[in-house]
């Protein structure tokens, strides 16, 4: 692996299997069977695919409770109000689609915990966009009542943070405690094959040192996806987007960090660059010669007259992150989050107290 780049400043490489709080050991694992990446089974896309399969009697009958609109167009909200309403066989519709993507979270989450790198996991935090809704909290549950009743010891849990907030939260577990002293906040980013997401996180570190109370303050969302820029384009927009947030956090007088974190796809080099799995950001960000690390430095050399450092980890894994102070009951722990792949990672606690399971 490459030797780390400038741009952390020497508190840590880029993509690091060591954290401050936590050692990482694995993310981005591709488990595959006969029908593919196991991955797909269990995304947002798949849920769609099973609800798609369960419209399709009811089409024929004409009794179809959404008529004529394609189940990717359907929202997570219109989802939530058809599960809720008078309509019986309507919430039926959906409840069929929320059991079946439940058996396949399951035999998924089965496989993963078979793995030698998830051997022993207590608990794991289910996170991602589907989870912030009704549909996707009870897919959850159900997922984990069949684990229960399987014999598997490890339970399901909804991520706690807003999945739009919880990776900017997260970037405040990739640096050493040290850096905050005298800072109240940090910059931080959160790129998505669809979204990039920049936020002024606010640590709240003195209140709680373990940032369990830390929140976003502001943020700003671009949806890429919609503009389809080159790599270059989406690179300067992502910095005017966080020069923009630095302008608005000294103004109201917050004092910023000279640290930016950042939560991208893919398997993340110590170097910073990005090995594989970005196939869904616009352009090439798997290229040797590209570094986004480097580029945000370049854009945003200092902040508060101290030099700008950038750590970046893989999206899963810092999403995992932010989960960090509510998961001291256990030693070993896991994530996996529901967007349009399945993003996973598996942590073991790196200070185990007595209260925590062995």
């Amino acid at each position: 692996m490459a030797e780390a780049a400038p741009t952390t400043a020497g508190i840590g490489n880029h993509g690091a299997a060591r954290l401050p709080s936590v050692d990482i050991d694995s993310y981005n694992i591709e488990l595959k069977d006969d029908e593919g990446f196991l991955g797909d089974r269990a995304s947002k896309g798949a849920f769609k695919d099973i609800l798609d399969k369960w419209r399709k009697p009811l089409k024929k009958n004409g009794e179809d409770p959404f008529g004529g609109e394609a189940s990717e167009d359907i929202s997570k909200k219109q989802l939530d109000a058809m599960l809720g309403s008078d309509d019986a066989e309507a919430a039926a519709l959906v409840h069929s689609a929320i059991e079946e993507f439940a058996q396949e979270l399951a035999y998924v989450t089965r496989r993963f915990l078979k793995t030698k790198a998830w051997d022993k996991t207590e608990a794991i935090i289910v996170g991602g966009g589907f989870r912030q809704s009704r549909i996707g909290e009870l897919a959850i549950a159900r997922a984990s009542i069949i684990l229960a009743a399987e014999g598997e010891k490890a339970s399901l849990i909804p991520i706690r943070f807003h999945p739009d907030e919880a990776a900017l939260i997260g970037c405040a577990h990739l640096a050493p405690s040290w850096i905050f002293e005298g800072h109240d906040s940090l910059l931080a980013v959160d790129i998505g094959g669809t979204n990039i997401r920049c936020g002024v996180v606010e640590t709240r570190q003195k209140k709680t040192p373990d940032l369990s109370k830390a929140s976003v303050w502001k943020s700003e969302l671009w949806r890429h996806a919609d503009d389809e820029p080159s790599r270059e384009g989406a690179v300067k927009k992502l910095a005017g987007m966080l020069k923009d947030l630095l302008k608005q956090a000294e103004a109201e007088g917050f004092k910023l960090a000279p640290f930016i974190g950042v939560s991208c796809p893919g398997v993340i080099d110590a170097d910073g660059a990005i090995e594989k799995g970005a196939q869904n950001l616009p352009g090439n960000w798997e290229s040797s010669k590209f570094n986004l690390p480097a580029s945000l430095i370049e854009a945003i050399p200092t902040i508060r007259d101290h030099d700008t450092a950038v750590l970046m980890h893989n999206d899963g894994v810092v999403q995992g992150l932010s989960e960090i102070p509510f998961m001291q009951d256990y030693k070993r722990w896991g994530i996996l989050t529901i967007g349009t792949g399945l993003g996973n990672a598996r942590f073991t606690m790196r200070n185990p107290r007595d209260k925590k399971k062995s």
